[in-house]
């Protein structure tokens, strides 16, 4: 898996290429680590990833707290169909700002 990541001011924008999984979401995680610190908003682009697993969903959950602690924004944009289904599933398109 590949990350490419922008820092734009206090925005940061983390775009994720492959899948998130088991093997692939410690280095998702250390790249939203990085992301949060001194962030206003995170976006998080998944255009260009065609899966993510709970895993993944877990590493999501875990930025969004430490962002939200912070009185920092998440954002989820470009999901696709699959990954919007487990979200709706899960309830957690109720709890992330989805574009």
């Amino acid at each position: 898996m590949e990350i490419r990541t922008n820092r734009n001011g206090n925005e940061f924008t983390v775009a994720p290429e492959g899948e998130i999984n088991i093997l692939t979401a410690p280095q998702f995680e250390e790249a939203l680590k990085d992301a949060v610190e001194g962030t206003e908003l995170l976006t998080i682009d998944f255009k260009e990833c065609d899966y993510v697993s709970s895993a993944g969903l877990r590493v999501l959950l875990a930025a969004f707290k430490t962002l939200k602690k912070n009185n920092a924004k998440m954002r989820l944009v470009n999901v696709g169909e699959n990954f919007s289904d487990v979200l709706e599933n899960t309830g957690l398109d109720t709890v992330f700002d989805i574009e």
